[in-house]
């Protein structure tokens, strides 16, 4: 019993070494299986990285023989080359021939263009200046001749015979009455792959009809054939002097092996491990050869991928194969030093989300407390939440409005342009949108809006932003100045009509004609203050907005506490103001009345006084000044108050003559002669006509439409510039639009009064 017993056992024992050998046999079973699979995927990737090597070479050899196929057919219709074949050229023909074709080779980029005729002899050439110059030189043996004679494109890779250098030769016959009279030819050099390939794992080559590779990446390559030239094959090539004296012989390809996609395996000797004449220690190489041909050039590129590479992806597979127990050990350490890092990452991820919701709720109450409207759209410009400012300013809750058209808040008029922007896929649609609407309150009343709506981009998907801030204020502010401007207008016709009628009474009361001038022109200076209002009221409306929103936060933060901040809003407050103080004052300054007395002005203080009273209207009509430099320097004898009413009545014609144009430019100029200087004012507008030349200056003549003017405003001009001495006339410019200049003596310091090109000469 004992023994039966222990029989099973025993039969266990004798079969382990067999199940240790059949484990092993499955492990180098699985260990080539892996081998095999791992080679032919890795020799498939080869193939394809090799072939994307071939397409992108093949495509830039055909573009670099593409650009210059057709530059042969050109030169042969040129007539300087078709003189130089004629029976009894004289040399100035030939001369100018080879500076042509010396140009063509300079500016082209080839190598070598030579003309020959129908003989073979080269009769001009590039190279004419170089001692190995081809006129000459009889190339008729050259296929390239042979061909273009026959009346075809001639199209051949050879070294050159005299030169020994390779290249790409294109010929094309030249024609004369019918008959082919010469052949123009262009070489051009290709071996610049061999300089710029750098990928030591992949040989690139091209090999010419009989498979002679002609350019190699592996220098002991070139000239050799991919397979053995026959007898006839050599002797053809040799009569051709295609290689010169080369020897050709071809490469030591000792296996072959097709693939079944193109492309196959080879096995070569490689000429540069041959040591000894035993070929001891030689060590043949492998390499993946896909070759395509290049079309219509005859010529075949050929890359030769190491199947190194293969080898070592190989063996990395076996190692992978070998460390798998490793990995797996690993594998379970890994698992629970992620099992802790998910539990650190979830500890992470919920301080993360406490933080986002704090930050939340402050980014929510800084949208609740703002004074502007906020709105957000989605992308097909539905609402999807409101802060409390828009809430009170339309009078809708945000169960209200939550998922209805924002154009529902608009008037009728006001909405196509919103839905344009929301809805507008142009690329180069802007992100903002700026307009000024009436906004629908819930009782049907209506207030007026500045609207911003705002493309943005939130989860991949498009949203918009709107801020509305309310204009009821604005447009009350508005419409007083616009009831001021229009109680300015009927003062300036009530004094216009005064002043008709004591310019009747001018002979009578001289006395009083000086007053009524002045009055006159105090008049026209409010006339242009109200014509500006628009203007002053852009450049006064921004600092009192600011001064509104910084007291309101003055307010919020004083009751807070935040006194820094309280005295920081209220220092912006005082800079605001001073600002409105600047822009005042040169209204102040200019409505004044001036002296009458003639003094030294600097035409910098001129131009400076106009330009803070014109810059709102430049900027609103969108129009470009162009002043001189070193303004500073000139000096004129006359009333800085009265020359700058002047200038900014010059100035304002020369924007109302530029409304219909679309470039808006005033370029003044000052010029020098003698005793006087001379300040032009040049519009870009449509001139003056000239039937209107003689009577510009006459008052209560205009030619603007009406409301623009009552015709005064060149008719004070023209008597302030005589009471000063001086003269103003009008012309039109050569180049278009109207030129005003005015002429004024130079003031009694001459030394600051010099044009720049009179100190130039005092100097030499």
């Amino acid at each position: 019993m004992a023994v039966e017993s222990g029989h099973p056992l025993t039969s266990l024992r004798a079969y382990r070494p067999l199940l240790v050998v059949l484990l092993l046999m499955l492990f180098v079973l699985m260990l080539v299986e892996t081998a095999v699979l791992s080679r032919q995927q890795a020799i498939a990737e080869l193939q394809q990285n090799a072939e994307s090597h071939l397409d992108r070479y093949l495509q830039s050899l055909q573009q670099r023989l593409d650009r210059y196929k057709d530059l042969p057919h050109l030169l042969a219709t040129h007539s300087e080359l078709l003189s130089a074949l004629d029976e009894r050229p004289d040399e100035q023909a030939i001369q100018r021939a080879n500076l042509y074709l010396e140009q063509v080779n300079s500016v082209m980029g080839t190598t070598d263009a030579y003309l020959m005729n129908a003989r073979g002899v080269t009769v001009a050439a590039s190279n004419w200046r170089s001692e190995a110059t081809f006129i000459g030189r009889d190339f008729s043996f050259r296929p390239y001749f042979q061909d273009a004679l026959k009346g075809q494109e001639g199209r051949y890779f050879a070294l050159g015979t005299t030169s020994k250098r390779r290249g790409y030769y294109f010929s094309y016959p030249l024609h004369e009455a019918g008959e082919i009279v010469g052949v123009v030819v262009v070489k051009v050099d290709l071996h610049d792959v061999e300089q710029h390939w750098s990928n030591s794992q992949i040989e690139l080559l091209v090999t010419d009809p009989d498979g002679v590779i002609f350019i190699s990446t592996r220098p002991q390559w070139k000239f050799r054939a991919l397979q053995p030239l026959s007898t006839q094959d050599m002797q053809r090539i040799v009569d051709s002097l295609r290689y010169g004296d080369v020897q050709l012989t071809s490469l030591d390809i000792v296996k072959r092996e097709q693939l079944e996609r193109d492309g196959e395996l080879i096995t070569l000797l490689d000429s540069r491990q041959i040591e000894n004449e035993a070929l001891d220690g030689l060590k043949p190489r492998q390499f993946l050869h896909q070759r395509k041909a290049v079309p219509g050039f005859g010529l075949s590129v050929s890359v030769l991928a190491s199947l190194e590479p293969v080898e070592a992806a190989m063996f990395e597979t076996l190692l992978l194969v070998g460390f798998s127990t490793a990995a797996i050990a690993l594998l379970v350490l890994f698992l629970l030093a992620r099992r802790r890092i998910v539990k650190e990452r979830a500890g992470f991820q919920q301080r993360e989300m406490l933080a986002l919701e704090e930050n939340e709720a402050r980014v929510r109450a800084i949208i609740d407390n703002t004074h502007a409207g906020l709105v957000m759209l989605d992308e097909s410009g539905c609402i999807e939440s409101i802060n409390p400012t828009t809430e009170h300013l339309f009078g809708y809750s945000l169960a209200q409005l939550q998922g209805h058209y924002f154009s529902q808040l608009l008037a009728q008029e006001d909405r196509a342009a919103c839905w344009r922007h929301i809805l507008s896929d142009e690329p180069d649609q802007p992100d903002l949108l700026a307009v000024e609407a009436t906004g629908l309150r819930h009782d049907s009343s209506q207030i007026p809006l500045e609207v911003y709506i705002n493309r943005m981009r939130l989860a991949s998907a498009r949203h918009y932003i709107v801020t509305l801030h309310d204009l009821t204020e604005r447009k009350a502010q508005e419409r007083a100045l616009k009831v001021a401007h229009e109680e300015l207008e009927s003062r300036v016709q009530e004094r216009t009509a005064d002043l008709s009628h004591a310019n009747s009474k001018l002979l009578e009361e001289m006395k009083q004609h000086s007053q009524t001038q002045n009055e006159l022109i105090q008049t026209a200076k409010l006339a242009v203050i109200g014509q500006m209002s628009a203007g002053i009221n852009h450049e006064l409306n921004q600092p009192l907005t600011a001064i509104r929103n910084y007291s309101d936060n003055a307010r919020a933060f004083l009751k807070r506490g935040k006194l820094e901040t309280v005295d920081a809003n209220l220092e912006e407050i005082s800079g605001l103001t001073e600002r409105m103080s600047r822009i005042i004052h040169p209204l102040k300054e200019f409505a004044r009345k001036s002296s009458g007395s003639t003094d030294l002005v600097n035409l910098q203080a001129v131009r400076d006084g106009a330009m803070s009273l014109m810059y709102g209207h430049f900027e609103k009509a969108g129009v470009e000044v162009s002043w001189p430099s070193r303004l500073s320097d000139y000096y004129v004898l006359g009333d800085i108050l009265r020359l700058e009413q002047v200038l900014v009545n010059l100035l304002s014609n020369a924007v109302q003559a530029m409304e219909q144009v679309e470039t808006r430019r005033i370029d003044v100029g000052v010029e020098i002669e003698g005793q006087w200087l001379r300040l032009s004012i040049h519009d870009q507008g449509p001139g003056i006509a000239e039937a209107d030349l003689e009577r510009i200056f006459e008052p209560f003549f205009t030619t603007k439409k009406s409301g623009q003017g009552l015709g005064l405003g060149l008719s004070i001009s023209h008597r302030i510039i005589e009471t000063l001495g001086g003269r103003l006339s009008a012309a039109n410019h050569p180049q278009g639009g109207a030129v005003f200049t005015v002429e004024l003596r130079r003031g009694a310091r001459p030394e600051l009064t010099t044009h720049p090109s009179e100190r130039s000469d005092e100097q030499e």
